[in-house]
């Protein structure tokens, strides 16, 4: 016989339960294979639920960060929406500052051309899918904007050169009255047909201030024996140029540059002159033209 083999433990405990108001005595008999059995059993049930409950535990505190980091990303979200709103007001505000330049744009061509406007009927219909504002619609709006400014900056430039050359051409070309008076004679046949007028006669005091009706060069001042008098002529280039006759005095001398409104003379009566009186002729390329295109 093996003297190793353990010998099975045989005893056992007897469990009394006596009951506190008398009655019979019960005796529980636990062998202590039994006994080990159940504590065996009571051990690994602790174990098994102290590690249930530290599995719960832990599973609890991922679920509390889990929700705390999905808290946190969702007010970063919110965030990040409200900024994107911002954003998509401001880059809306300057697509309609835009469109307010294209028009302003519109009406100072229609200016400089001399076009007028055209009443176009309004409408205001309006459609299409809603789609809210993100990162990319927005960046493409802005990107848009940012080429039309390239444009418009382009085009404004343009307009601002066509603009200084309509003044420039404006500053030179006859457009104002050479001084205040009744208009005593104008342009073309009179007195029955038997005399051909070349400019227009404007009567007023004698001193009465004569004014150059462009921008130009003093080309004559002086004495003119045929019949004007004292007389003044302006060079203003293109071909046109402008002339004051039967002044009492002489502001101006040869060679000197005017500008548009500066008197160049006083009204008299010299020369061929049945009374106080501006003669006011307008020559282009040495023809007498009428003086009424270009007052």
């Amino acid at each position: 016989m093996n003297k190793n083999v353990q010998k099975s433990d045989k005893r056992e405990y007897t469990l009394k339960i006596i009951p506190h108001q008398g009655g019979d005595v019960r005796s529980l008999r636990l062998p202590m294979k039994t006994i080990k059995y159940g504590v065996a059993t009571i051990c690994t049930s602790a174990i098994l639920f102290v590690g249930a409950f530290c599995y719960s535990s832990y599973n609890a505190s991922l679920l509390q960060k889990d929700q705390a980091e999905l808290d946190e990303l969702r007010q970063v979200n919110n965030i990040q929406q409200t900024q994107i709103l911002q954003l998509a007001k401001k880059a809306a505000n300057l697509q309609e500052d835009m469109n307010k330049l294209d028009e302003l744009e519109g009406e100072l061509r229609q200016l400089t051309t001399g076009s007028a406007s055209t009443d176009k009927p309004v409408h205001d219909g309006q459609g299409g899918p809603g789609i809210k504002p993100n990162v990319d619609n927005i960046n493409e709006t802005l990107d848009s904007l940012a080429q039309n400014i390239k444009i418009r900056r382009a085009n404004l430039e343009n307009l601002k050169a066509n603009i200084v050359n309509q003044q420039a051409k404006l500053a030179v070309t006859p457009s104002i009255w050479p001084t205040n008076g009744e208009v005593t004679s104008r342009y073309g046949l009179r007195w029955g047909g038997s005399d051909f007028h070349p400019g227009i006669d404007i009567a007023a005091d004698i001193g009465t201030p004569i004014v150059a009706t462009a921008d130009g060069v003093v080309i004559e001042s002086g004495w003119n024996s045929g019949g004007y008098g004292y007389m003044i002529d302006i060079d203003h280039g293109n071909g046109i140029v402008t002339r004051y006759g039967h002044n009492s005095q002489l502001a101006v001398s040869v060679g000197t540059r005017v500008k548009k409104g500066q008197v160049i003379a006083y009204m008299g009566s010299t020369g061929f002159s049945t009374g106080p009186h501006l003669h006011y002729e307008v020559r282009v390329n040495g023809k007498a033209v009428n003086p009424d295109r270009y007052l």
